[in-house]
């Protein structure tokens, strides 16, 4: 460790391998209500709509910037679990079992990890297969 010395890093972004980066990236977007940044052939890059479109930032405002989600090419299949996985929570205001539905009814599948039965999440996969959870309500 530099002692003397400030330095930042922030947690920039969550790199998601995949067959068709376009296609799932597109898919999360809608799923998260957010847009797309960026995009090649192999890679697509998907924002929060307030970051999407903002220039500079100050280094308040980089520091305090939330990850961003990174589509990138993969040439070799999913093969197990995941040992990262996206955990989406909605408000107290929202109907979770609502939400659940909706995810599913836009391409979302349940799955079984082996969780067991009454917890206050439920275990779901994208379309290529990448586990995530719902998790219970919560204000914060």
């Amino acid at each position: 460790m530099t002692r003397g010395v400030a330095m930042s890093l922030r947690w920039d972004s969550v790199v998601v391998d995949c067959h068709d980066p376009g296609t799932l990236a597109r898919w999360w977007a809608d799923v998260l209500g957010w847009q797309l940044v960026e995009e090649s052939d192999d890679e697509v890059l998907i924002a929060p709509a307030h970051v999407a479109g903002a220039g500079p930032l100050s280094t308040k405002q980089w520091q305090e910037l939330g990850p961003v989600l990174l589509f990138g090419t993969a040439a070799e299949g999913k093969q197990v679990k995941n040992r990262l996985h996206l955990d989406l929570a909605p408000h107290v205001s929202d109907d979770r079992e609502a939400e659940i539905a909706r995810l599913v009814s836009k391409g979302a599948t349940h799955i079984d990890i082996g969780q067991g039965a009454d917890l206050p999440w439920t275990v779901l996969a994208d379309p290529e297969g990448n586990e995530f959870c719902v998790l219970s309500a919560r204000d914060r």
